[in-house]
């Protein structure tokens, strides 16, 4: 019974989108204000039904409804109640209703909240909502109905891919959803903007909070995400440089873009072409990522291989509003005026670099995701990994930085470049010493020297905007940018170190035996049996032992899920505030056990700086709604009180 209710709410909610269309063009067309007065509450009463339709899909995996074929294929009785309720969005339907539930509910706020622009293009804004959320709604409807039922129930489940059964199920997969979503809705306000001739600094104030919030969301995701591969998987890794994982990656690069740019429009009135065509960039690549994950031309743990036939649906509808977005700029960019110019030597003129930049490294990532697909097809199998994607990245990646540097330095408009003189000496001076100290005292390759130089450069030019400033004073954005700039510092330093300093063992040892790896005695004390509530597992206990005489203990584990059957490695991790040693169980060789041992100095900094980067945007998105709250409520002061004060 539920499951047909969350399938009628379902339908509901589409013939509400499809409602909202109408309305909009009707509204256009007759200039009728019964259409134009139904366009927001229609768009509140679609966000309500789907939320009740996901709400009904978590139901059915809560109490484990086998009749369900979904549920059959992704989970069973004896999993965790955490993992049965988080694999509601670990497969492709669960996770398709999760995408058009948020996206519906993000119209709703903007129905309900948003009243700064226009109502003409506010409606536009709206009905470009719906009609992306409405090709969605009829892929869940037609090719993956997430309540279709089975008759006969089977007696036991599949089960979840054991991979997926983690706590960072409950939080990756969501928070990258809504930075997805969050780019429709940028998306949405330019094709509104666009259409009725409104790319204007208000334009781009509107906007630019959704940005931050879509660019916040994708940095806590794609973080999330590479520390849960970087534990889970056992390889020792943050980062592989896999085929989803670009697919995210392209989007935040894209956003990171779009949102400098819309800064510019708002602030100085520049930019206006730019910005459109990176609105609909950024909407593009959270498309790609998309097709990338469900059209089954893909095997990883991040993808859900399905029938090339639903790919081909998403590719359709891709091809549909990525198509319409180019075609409606290309006939609307006449119309766009060009707004202030502005010097080369200006912060506009940096921030134009930094996003030319972001797009070539977005045009690298994109070109090696896809050149395998494209010579596999035909008949070629390729593999394009680290060797590509490092070197020919850091072609772009560095001179970002440093304009990432030089950038806030600069004036708006025009800048005098005597102004830079001191601090770029003090900039090079401090790359050039980390660069001579680094070399000196390790065996460090270039890159990883000069990753670590441009850290400590970042860094101390991330805090350069709040010099000479009282800072109780100093506005919150300001505060927001020096942060997510060191959180870029940090995160810089700890790929750097990684890279550099990272020790690694291979070894087999007998119970009782002894190796070491960085300042660390590591010694295999047993390997036994234990169990779990749905697996079983040979774990080593591990008794680590430092210089200084402190004493730890690991316990790796070689993990077998009874459904379905699979074998895993779950690594043991010792934290320390200068780096991680990191262990796993492998097999058993003539009697002694496999164990492979990582000490990666300060690697937990990569964490640590995607977190303040995010914490950064947070800060600038409050700032940015707190002084347009005390713009709204302070009185206009009349010209009588102006001469009398």
């Amino acid at each position: 019974m539920i499951a047909e209710l969350g399938l009628a709410l379902l339908w509901l909610a589409a013939g509400m989108t499809g409602l909202q269309v109408l309305s909009v063009v009707l509204a256009a067309r007759s200039k009728l204000p019964v259409f134009a007065d139904i366009v927001r509450p229609v768009a509140i009463a679609q966000a309500v039904a789907a939320i009740l339709s996901f709400a009904a899909l978590l139901y059915v995996f809560a109490v484990t409804d086998l009749s369900v074929e979904l549920v059959a294929a992704n989970s069973h009785a004896d999993k965790p109640f955490l993992y049965r309720l988080t694999g509601a969005w670990g497969n492709h339907e669960g996770s398709m209703l999760l995408w058009v539930t948020v996206m519906a509910m993000s119209g709703a706020l903007i129905a309900w909240l948003e009243y700064r622009l226009p109502e003409p293009t506010m409606r536009l804004v709206l009905g470009a909502q719906s009609v992306v959320a409405l090709g969605f709604y009829a892929f869940l409807l037609f090719s993956s109905n997430p309540f279709a039922r089975l008759d006969p129930a089977p007696p036991q489940g599949a089960g979840l891919n054991p991979l997926l059964q983690d706590p960072g199920l409950a939080f990756h997969p969501p928070t990258l959803y809504l930075g997805y979503v969050g780019l429709s809705v940028a998306f949405s306000f330019v094709i509104g903007a666009l259409v009725t001739g409104q790319v204007t600094p208000r334009f781009a104030q509107v906007m630019r909070p959704w940005v931050l919030g879509a660019w916040v969301f994708l940095t806590l995701g794609i973080t999330a995400g590479s520390y849960w591969a970087y534990y889970e998987l056992g390889w020792g890794g943050w980062w592989f440089w896999d085929p989803v994982e670009n697919a995210s990656l392209m989007p935040w690069l894209a956003a990171t873009a779009l949102l400098h740019s819309v800064s510019v429009l708002a602030a100085r009135d520049a930019l206006r072409a730019w910005t459109v065509l990176l609105g609909v960039v950024a909407f593009s690549t959270s498309m790609l990522g998309t097709f990338l994950v469900r059209s089954g031309i893909l095997t990883s743990v991040h993808s859900f291989a399905v029938d090339p036939e639903r790919g081909a649906f998403i590719l359709a509808l891709l091809g549909l509003y990525i198509g319409g977005a180019l075609l409606i700029f290309g006939l609307r960019a006449g119309t766009i005026l060009e707004g202030k110019r502005f010097a080369a030597a200006s912060r506009e003129g940096a921030l134009v670099v930094n996003n030319v930049l972001l797009c070539a490294i977005l045009a690298v990532v994109l070109l090696g995701t896809f050149y395998p697909l494209v010579t596999e097809a035909m008949g070629v199998r390729v593999s394009v990994g680290p060797p590509y994607f490092d070197p020919v990245s850091a072609i772009f990646a560095v001179p970002l930085f440093l304009v990432m540097a030089a950038g806030p330095l600069l004036s708006w408009k025009r800048s005098r470049t005597e102004d830079l003189a001191k601090p770029l000496v003090l900039y090079g001076s401090i790359g050039a010493g980390v660069i001579v100290l680094v070399r000196l005292l390790s065996e460090a390759g270039w890159l990883s020297t000069i990753g670590l130089a441009l850290a400590a450069v970042l860094a101390v030019a991330s805090v350069a905007p709040l010099w000479r400033r009282n800072i109780a004073r100093t506005p919150l954005p300001v505060w927001g940018m020096a942060i997510a700039h060191l959180g870029v510092a940090v995160a810089l330093f700890g790929m750097a170190s990684d890279s550099a300093f990272t020790e690694e063992r291979l070894v087999a040892l007998n119970e009782g035996e002894t190796t070491r790896v960085g300042s660390y005695a590591v010694t295999l004390q047993n390997v036994r049996p234990v169990s779990g509530p749905n697996w079983n597992a040979l774990e080593a206990r591990l008794v680590v032992g430092r210089d200084d005489g402190a004493v730890e203990t690991l316990r790796p584990q070689s993990r077998t899920y009874f459904s379905p059957v699979q074998t895993t490695t779950e690594s043991a991790l010792l934290n320390r505030w200068n780096g991680q040693l990191y262990a796993t169980l492998g097999e058993p060789v003539d009697d002694r056990w496999q164990l492979r041992l990582w000490w990666k100095p300060f690697v937990a900094f990569v964490w640590y700086g995607g977190i303040l980067i995010a914490i950064g945007g947070v800060i600038s998105i409050a700032g940015r709604l707190f002084g347009e709250r005390r713009a709204r409520e302070r009185p206009v002061r009349t010209r009588a009180e102006v001469e009398f004060a």
